[in-house]
């Protein structure tokens, strides 16, 4: 099985912790030349010195928030201009809790554009050297809630599921240049998110966190919460060679979590 990516470059949104820095660290392993992306300078100077370099790889970061999209998009236009990216893995904090009834225009509107249209930029952006070389993985990560969505996540899932649709969409459009997209779906993973979800519905039912963290592993197959880096091997995979001939998909990362084929 080829899962050599030297001579590859990735771009890793939101990797300076949770599903993007595991990420970050996977790709490196298999020989990458990995460029974070996030926007905390601090962290990120942190996380690239925490980077494997056994194949003399070029680690590098990129300072842009994500609630800035025309901002994000010159920075990595100008980061291309001088680097072919191989692998764009796009990952963005979720947005706030909440019913879907209860969400106000601009919740959306946010949502949007942190997420699908940060996305489509980026694409746009890296694209053409993919084209050229031949090569390319676009790997975006979002949230079982596209196969089923989560109750108290009504921004969250309306905004996955676009994020889901457009992918597929473009995996038709890119194919034939050695390009492929797909989508991982996280499950419970133990990141800064999660916690904050099990505090906040720990506050609303009255229990303590751990008694509502139980709650949510009852429901896992699996009998336990991922770590991070476990998703991250799934990124890791369809990042590399083996996976050329997988396009288009919905990935879960999940423990057997979400009831649906």
């Amino acid at each position: 099985m080829n899962l050599d990516l030297n001579g590859k470059r990735a771009l890793v949104c939101g990797s300076t912790q949770g599903i993007g820095k595991a990420s970050a660290i996977e790709l490196a392993l298999l020989g990458a030349s990995v460029t974070l992306v996030a926007r905390d300078e601090t962290k990120l100077q942190a996380v690239v010195r925490t980077l494997q370099a056994h194949s003399g790889q070029q680690h590098d970061y990129i300072v842009a928030d994500f609630s800035q999209p025309e901002a994000l998009q010159q920075k990595v236009q100008t980061y291309v201009a001088a680097h072919t990216i191989h692998i764009l893995v796009n990952n963005t904090g979720g947005p706030p809790g909440g019913p879907a009834l209860d969400a106000k225009p601009d919740e959306f509107v946010q949502a949007f554009s942190a997420h699908l249209l940060c996305n489509h930029l980026l694409t746009q952006t890296v694209v053409p050297g993919m084209r050229r070389d031949g090569y390319g993985r676009i790997i975006n990560i979002i949230s079982t809630s596209v196969k089923i969505p989560i109750k108290g996540l009504g921004v969250s899932n309306t905004t996955r599921g676009a994020v889901a649709n457009w992918a597929k969409t473009l995996s038709v459009e890119l194919a034939p240049f050695g390009i492929t997209v797909n989508n991982v779906l996280p499950g419970a993973t133990m990141t800064g998110r999660l916690e904050g979800l099990i505090e906040s519905k720990a506050q609303k039912s009255g229990k303590t966190f751990e008694e509502a963290k139980q709650e949510m592993v009852a429901e896992i197959p699996a009998g336990r919460i991922s770590e991070p880096h476990e998703v991250a091997a799934a990124v890791a995979f369809l990042a590399s060679p083996a996976a050329g001939y997988i396009n288009g998909i919905n990935v879960p990362v999940d423990g057997g979590r979400t009831g649906s084929l």
